[in-house]
């Protein structure tokens, strides 16, 4: 069965968050300046200021297009669905990651639609998808999950398109479930780098390395996540101050500048919040990062090989950044590659145009070269 949903932002919640967010009891600044000991006092202070008495706490934004629940192995799961008005439409199913939400997709959905059966659904435990009662969903069961959700909407098969979780999701469509698959877009692809190239490592690839050492300092909320995600979400849902400063962080560190609005961050903050969504989706990482961080980390050599047809958009500020020949060892049939010139981990948040280009260019090579 799938119900219409309405994202509701009653009075007693704005009341509810405006009265936590006076109370908060800040932190002494840190001794140093920036950014390097986590988000800064004055940058979250203000932005709470703001959440607090000038943020437009609108259902109208968070309700810009059509929402469902459908209950699938046990979890509801809240989706956007948006039909093409063509007759020809291919589905295209946007999988969103941490610490983002279905809001990332709001600016693209509309655009995309003219060409696609758009579905965005909210990864368990993440905003108004239900958090699993039970061990074990991770990348796989949620796979799953989303195959059948795809079959109730009539969807025998669809384009699987996804950046953070949603590319381990949409790469994991793409081995359990091959036949539903015209092809993924990835945003990157999940690979590790080749210890055979590093003899001759291109610019590219030589800066790809360099950032992914300079980040590892920024590694700890993984860490925490996948192995004690529990204790971290009292905080993340019993306050919006922790919650912010938690979640913010990572929007500066990953992205390609300062592009989205105080209004942008704090929409995809209510769809944390409103459900106590901190602690569910910290928990993803407990049940899926280990196996994916061993893809990762190893030298690729394990990471069972990708048999459909593939398209990757590599942003210039995400990290990783794989090249075309890293990518090719474990995804086999490459159709698309394309390295746009702004944009970094929330691409469709950061940059919708470009990123609307991405999947239109990517989707004609999908379905035209036997897809």
């Amino acid at each position: 069965m799938i119900v219409p949903f309405h994202v509701a932002v009653t009075s007693d919640d704005v009341a509810d968050l405006r009265s936590r967010l006076s109370r908060t009891r800040w932190p002494s600044p840190a001794p140093r300046t920036g950014w390097v000991q986590g988000t800064p006092l004055a940058h979250i202070s203000d932005l709470c200021s703001y959440w607090a008495s000038g943020y437009p706490f609108s259902e109208a934004r968070l309700n810009r297009h059509p929402q469902f629940l459908s209950v699938v192995d046990g979890v509801t799961v809240h989706f956007v669905h948006v039909r093409s008005p063509r007759p020809d439409a291919v589905p295209l199913l946007m999988t969103h990651g941490w610490p983002g939400s279905v809001v990332e997709f709001f600016d693209v959905i509309g655009p995309l639609s003219a060409d696609f059966h758009v579905v965005c659904p909210s990864l368990p435990g993440y905003g108004f998808s239900s958090a699993p009662t039970v061990a074990g969903w991770g990348v796989a069961r949620t796979t799953d999950a989303w195959a059948e959700l795809m079959t109730r909407l009539g969807y025998p098969r669809f384009i699987a398109q996804g950046h953070d979780w949603g590319t381990s999701v949409s790469t994991e469509l793409g081995l359990r479930h091959p036949s539903r698959v015209i092809g993924l877009h990835l945003v990157p692809p999940l690979v590790a780098p080749d210890p055979a190239t590093f003899g001759a490592l291109t610019p590219a690839e030589q800066s790809a390395l360099d950032d992914l050492a300079a980040a590892a300092d920024g590694d700890g909320y993984s860490f925490v996540q996948s192995t004690r995600p529990q204790t971290i979400g009292y905080g993340l849902v019993d306050s919006p101050a922790a919650l912010c400063a938690w979640i913010v962080e990572k929007f500066h560190a990953w992205t390609d500048g300062d592009v989205l609005t105080r209004d942008q961050l704090l929409d995809n903050l209510m769809m944390y919040w409103l459900p106590g969504a901190g602690a569910s989706a910290a928990r993803f990482y407990y049940e899926s990062f280990p196996a994916v961080q061993a893809i990762f980390r190893g030298d690729g050599s394990d990471a069972p090989a990708v048999p459909v047809p593939v398209g990757c958009s590599i942003f210039p500020r995400e990290n990783p950044r794989p090249s075309r020949r890293w990518a090719a060892r474990r995804f086999t049939d490459i159709r698309y590659w394309n390295e746009p010139p702004r944009g970094g981990h929330f691409a469709a948040f950061e940059q919708p145009e470009l990123f609307i280009q991405e999947v239109r260019a990517c989707a004609a090579a999908l379905t035209t070269s036997g897809g």
